[in-house]
């Protein structure tokens, strides 16, 4: 048995002349969140589309939950999906808006309640949809997306336009929907979300894969950085050629010294500036932050 929810080797789409998604190789583990990040255009919703079966691929393959994905029939009774934005009626209930796409779908209704209390709207089940904030509306839709009571959800953009509230509501019920062992499939600009629930990521730049791998690979890659002050600021020149001197580069950025060293050498600066009787007043080793990281490598493409 597969131990991948989501496999694809040089999955490619292109529309005309214009490529949107250029072989594409990626692999999503049972189980996990995988973040899906890339700037606008840069081909997930079209990725995802293909995976779901909505459009088909213009060369390359892939496989969901061990089926082909050229045979969506096979899996997407396992798959919960909402793309794009849910879209419910105005004037029936959360709980109607789900009793009527369960009975579609040839789900059961039963689970309606449940599934409320499960994304967190268990009192808010008879309100009209109309009346829901824009979080709820996302919860709503996620519970939709549950009905088939899947092993992969693919979400596109859950949380685009909430609040920071809302956010922490939607990262606090995907990381519990993971934890029940729900492989989760995310995309999202808001790389500083997707830092703190994804286990791993698949980062696109013009339609190519540019990373795929555990989320704290990539963050482990980057050259750490530690950021110092000193009590004299005239000290900054002589602090950069101490590190200089040491085999770190380093910068000034305001009144701050900027060394690319890893935090254990942040002990050794300290030391070295004393000798040379520069105080420091303040030291902190940093790693960069995954939106650093995903602006550094995709370059002004936003």
């Amino acid at each position: 048995m597969s131990t991948l929810a989501i496999s694809v080797k040089d999955l490619s789409k292109k529309y005309g002349d214009r490529v949107a998604v250029s072989h594409a190789n990626f692999e999503v583990p049972l189980g996990t969140v995988c973040g899906f990040v890339g700037p606008n255009g840069s081909g997930k919703t079209t990725t995802m589309r293909m995976l779901l079966g909505l459009i088909s691929p213009t060369g390359g393959t892939g496989t969901i939950l061990g089926e082909p994905i050229n045979h969506p029939e096979r899996y997407l009774n396992r798959v919960g999906a909402m793309i794009e934005g849910p879209a419910f009626y105005p004037a029936l209930s959360g709980a109607e808006n789900l009793r009527v796409l369960a009975t579609l779908g040839g789900y059961e209704t039963g689970q309606v309640q449940s599934l409320l209390e499960r994304v967190g709207l268990g009192d808010r089940g008879d309100s009209k949809y109309k009346t829901y904030s824009l979080g709820m509306k996302q919860r709503l839709g996620i519970a939709a997306a549950l009905l088939p009571n899947p092993q992969l959800l693919m979400l596109d953009e859950p949380t685009n336009g909430l609040d920071p509230a809302g956010i922490q509501e939607i990262r606090e019920l995907l990381r519990s929907l993971a934890s029940q062992g729900i492989t989760v499939f995310i995309s999202s600009h808001l790389l500083s979300e997707i830092e703190m629930i994804s286990d791993s990521l698949v980062m696109l730049r013009k339609g190519k894969v540019i990373f795929a791998g555990k989320t704290q690979d990539l963050l482990e890659r980057q050259q750490p950085t530690i950021i110092a002050k000193c009590l004299n600021t005239q000290d900054l020149p002589k602090l950069i050629q101490i590190a200089q001197s040491a085999g770190h580069s380093g910068s000034t950025i305001g009144e701050e010294a900027h060394i690319l060293a890893s935090a254990d050498w942040a002990a050794t600066l300290n030391t070295l500036a004393f000798q040379a009787g520069i105080t420091l007043s303040q030291i902190s080793p940093v790693l960069p932050s995954l939106e650093e990281t995903f602006f550094e490598m995709t370059g002004d493409d936003e």
